[in-house]
């Protein structure tokens, strides 16, 4: 066995630290050449048809695009004022803490890419799988690109799972060179977060007629006041006696250099029984604007930050104008101005583009979820407290046509404390297809987002939306309602043709929340007061939260029975007994989707790839 020792070799000696320094030293060359060959050919801004602004001066900018085939997101970001790195990722909710990232840094001297993740305490770390993959960076007068690509799923567990739904994207510019990532300290350096929605269907976009014309709904050149958040409020009207029409697409109108500032609009029209509606041009939450401005809430178009034009089905379009429209419509535009700049003007909106051919179908809209009622309630101190609002067969059975109808598009909705949103379609006891759902949803992130597929409900089905809350930062019961501190569960889905059913909703009976309060005095020692004159709200608010309290309360919204609302769009009821409706019988539920792990296309270590980006900025 020593023989091996003994015998001479006719081959040149190498110490094994040559042999690894050789290797590595090729690796890093190869990697070099790699990247520089990857910058001979610009990426097109065509390749990359989604853009959003990262940060509140534009000086980041991420355009991305989507294949499907190979499930994997190619990234184009843009830094138009480099110094020494960048950190750009994706984390729960947007925090820096257990997230996902691609970091850029400098050293003062050479540069580096990398795919690392933070742990609990925010501290980064190299990813021993690299997941975001560069494939390639070049100067231009504008700025850096960089151009990157990541799986929707890696199966790594340091690394965000990209599905459907809200996306929170982070990213932090470091302006002072570090000597290694582990140096990178993030609670120091400049950061933010923006949502999106990444995974953005493939829609055929349909022909448009050659009669088609546009009308523009924006803001008056107002000045955008100089606090972080504003909603302004502007009101508008149709020219007298204009005829119907079909709404078949719209678009976001941002006056330029506004792009970071306008985080979403909606057009809204008012209810057809006012003759008239008092114009108002100022804040949405200002003393001065009418309360008949309220009765404005018939959504026409929804934009948020990062959504391309919305094109309705080639079948339908969204009927505005003539006999039972109202005129008055009223435009709201959610600005973000968290460096608080002022004296910019601002005429954003929304374009819409009608036809007076009308097509085969009008579109309609309807409201799915939970009745806005106090009954609906989340205890304070809730991580994940889920609610559920039921379309039952019996209101589909009773209003949908016999060739049902055909869903299109979908947004979610609740106030401030959630966290997810899902809307199931469920046949025969069985779960059959998720409607639309958001795992990451967050309140500040709200458009009308268009469905992969079309989602075909008959007579018979059932509609089920399930919220799931956090209220972990207060200390009183939540309760339904219209407030921004009370909540809400609802899903409006666009489908056509155009029934009746305006709203399939439900809450519990209240006959068995007021059981509920009279066991709640049995158990505790602290008296809930249940006069006839205390609200509802205050008999919540005067629960003492402990565990006992909490799990009977779940308990109940899990078997109680429900009132139906099984609404017109007069909000009249159709007619039936809606009372006392027992709960859905689910038999099936749908299984959880496995994660595709892509096979890795070769070796991928655990090291940084070197850029040859030039001398950095120093100032």
């Amino acid at each position: 066995m020593q023989t091996s020792r003994s015998k001479p070799c006719p081959c040149p000696s190498f110490k094994l630290r040559e042999v690894a320094s050789m290797y590595f030293t090729m690796v890093a060359v190869f990697l070099v050449i790699l990247v520089v060959a990857l910058q001979g050919s610009a990426p097109r801004g065509s390749d990359f048809p989604y853009k959003v602004p990262l940060d509140p001066q534009g000086l980041l900018e991420l355009s991305w695009n989507v294949s499907y085939p190979q499930q994997v997101v190619h990234f184009q970001l843009l830094l138009r004022d480099l110094r020494f790195g960048l950190l750009f990722g994706m984390s729960d909710r947007g925090e820096f803490e257990n997230a996902d990232l691609a970091v850029l840094w400098s050293d003062g001297h050479n540069s580096y890419f990398g795919d690392a993740w933070s742990d609990a305490k925010g501290q980064l770390h190299m990813d021993s799988q690299q997941d975001y993959q560069l494939l390639g960076a070049r100067r231009a007068p504008e700025g850096l690109y960089l151009l990157f690509r990541r799986a929707f799923s890696t199966c790594d567990p340091k690394d965000y799972l990209i599905e459907d739904g809200t996306v929170h994207l982070i990213y932090g510019i470091l302006e002072k060179p570090v000597h290694s990532l582990q140096a990178i300290n993030i609670s120091a350096i400049h950061r933010g977060l923006q949502r999106v929605q990444l995974l953005k269907p493939n829609i055929t976009v349909p022909e448009l007629p050659s009669d088609m014309k546009t009308m523009e709904i924006t803001a008056p050149n107002i000045v955008i006041p100089s606090q972080e958040t504003t909603y302004w409020c502007y009101m508008t009207e149709l020219p007298a006696d204009f005829p119907k029409h079909h709404i078949i697409m719209y678009e976001p109108v941002v006056t330029a250099g506004n792009e970071a500032l306008v985080h979403h609009m909606e057009v809204f029209q008012c209810a057809a029984e006012f003759d008239s509606f008092p114009h108002y041009n100022g804040p949405c939450d200002s003393k001065m604007k009418p309360d008949r401005l309220n009765y404005c809430r018939h959504v026409l178009a929804a934009w948020a930050m990062g959504a391309q034009a919305f094109y309705y089905p080639k079948e339908a379009g969204l009927a505005f104008g003539g006999p039972g429209s109202s005129r008055y419509l009223r435009l709201e535009i959610h600005y973000h101005n968290p460096l608080v700049f002022e004296g910019r003007h601002d005429s954003s909106g929304i374009r819409l583009y009608y036809t007076a051919t009308l097509r085969r179908y009008d579109a309609g809209i309807m409201e799915l979820g939970l009745v806005y009622t106090p009954v609906m309630a989340i205890p304070p101190g809730e991580e994940a407290f889920i609610l559920t609002g039921y379309c039952t067969d019996k209101c589909t059975q009773l209003a949908l046509p016999a060739a049902g109808i055909r869903i299109f598009a979908s947004q979610l909705h609740t106030h401030l404390a959630g966290r997810k949103v899902v809307t199931v379609l469920a046949r025969d006891g069985r779960e059959r297809q998720v409607v639309n759902a958001d795992g990451h949803y967050s309140p500040h992130f709200q458009e009308i987002r268009m469905l992969k597929e079309l989602v075909a409900v008959f007579p018979g089905d059932e509609l089920i939306t399930t919220c799931t809350y956090n209220t972990e930062d207060r200390s009183r019961a939540t309760v339904g309602g219209f407030g921004i501190l009370e909540e809400m569960c609802v899903n409006y889905v666009h489908y056509y043709p155009q029934t009746q059913l305006e709203l399939c909703k439900s809450a519990v009976d209240p006959g068995y929340l007021h059981r509920y309060f009279n066991l709640v005095n049995r158990f505790n020692d602290e008296e809930v007061c249940m006069c006839p004159q205390v609200s509802v709200p205050q008999q919540f608010f005067s629960i003492p939260w402990n565990s006992f309290n909490r799990d009977v309360l779940k308990s109940l919204y899990g078997f109680a029975p429900i009132s139906m609302h099984c609404n017109k769009s007069s909000a009249v009821r159709f007619p039936g007994e809606w009372e006392k409706q027992p709960l859905p019988t689910i038999t099936e539920r749908l299984q959880e989707p496995i994660p595709h792990c892509p096979s890795a296309p070769g070796p991928r270590p655990a090291a940084p790839v070197p850029l040859n980006l030039g001398p950095l900025r120093k100032d």
